[in-house]
């Protein structure tokens, strides 16, 4: 931009964003930076632009003005930019990822991409929760579990089924199940639905579900895994997770053939015209490389030293 515009796009995205932080964290840039910016576009024009409140910034008369007629500009100035760098076609800039907290695996995955790609940056956000990608400014998430979220594509990095399982002291105390609706009589060991909230319901091989029910809920696999193998309770649990118990016969299966359903990973981005490059190439990388591990590495990474 000329000089007559300097300055237009810190303003804009000053407005979008609601705070001069917000703004300088989406453009990468210190706060001072931007408000020396923000003030010398004020003294230029010779107008005072946004009232500076304690808690949140309100848009003068002169720029109310300004931002219908600048934030066009910016926009097709971006626009141009973009269609520069789709010529190269090279990774590069700021990517944020959200990613579950738990798995050595994804954040080896994302250390590789790093180390593949110099030019991207990476913000790594673990959290158990689903985020919401546009409001929360990421880039791409890694989730299990059902998607479920129509406005997002999704590339499967992994899947495997579900069984029930529990061990065979609390299959002794408490007795088998012999049909879904006897698990309204057991302790059952809870997931999350979506990372929100402690699921009720289990699916089953047929359609539809079955309600459960006990006292330990957690988001946490390895967790689940523990309360299981400990008697406390009937689980739902990933297959290649408890391989390897239900072949020693620390666990026992239940109800096969009746409930579970099937499970894995995904990588999920937001559907648009134009895919920045750093999104696909960390999409590529990160199928790629789940396909590469297989499910022995999968097995490894849940217990480390077993054999393939």
């Amino acid at each position: 931009m000329d000089e007559c515009t300097e300055g237009f796009e810190v303003f804009v995205r000053i407005v979008e964003h609601g705070s001069v932080s917000a703004a300088a964290r989406a453009l990468e840039q210190p706060r001072e930076t931007l408000s020396r910016r923000l003030a010398r576009l004020e003294a230029r024009l010779g107008v005072r632009l946004l009232h500076r409140e304690t808690r949140r910034l309100t848009l003068t008369l002169a720029g109310e003005e300004l931002y219908r007629r600048a934030s066009p500009l910016v926009a097709a100035a971006q626009e141009a930019n973009a269609a520069v760098r789709r010529l190269d076609d090279e990774p590069r800039g700021l990517l944020r990822l959200s990613l579950p907290p738990e798995g050595g695996l994804l954040a080896e995955m994302c250390l590789d991409f790093a180390d593949r790609y110099p030019e991207v940056q990476l913000e790594l956000i673990s959290t158990a929760r689903f985020v919401d990608l546009v409001a929360e400014q990421v880039d791409v998430a890694l989730r299990a579990g059902t998607l479920g979220d129509p406005a997002l594509v999704a590339r499967r990095l992994w899947a495997t089924d579900l069984v029930a399982v529990a061990t065979p002291a609390y299959l002794e105390g408490w007795g088998r199940p012999a049909s879904p609706a006897d698990l309204a009589d057991h302790a059952c060991i809870l997931g999350y639905e979506q990372g929100l909230r402690p699921e009720r319901r289990w699916p089953l091989l047929a359609g539809g579900t079955v309600a459960v029910k006990g006292r330990i809920a957690t988001n946490n696999l390895r967790l689940r895994r523990i309360a299981i193998e400990r008697g406390e309770g009937i689980g739902l649990m990933p297959r290649f997770l408890v391989e390897e118990a239900l072949r020693s016969g620390q666990l026992e299966p239940l109800l096969e053939g009746q409930v579970g359903g099937s499970t894995g990973m995904a990588v999920v981005f937001v559907e648009r015209a134009f895919m920045l490059p750093k999104v696909r190439a960390f999409v590529d990388h990160a199928v790629a490389w789940f396909q590469d591990l297989g499910d022995a590495g999968l097995r490894r990474d849940w217990h480390p030293g077993s054999p393939e």
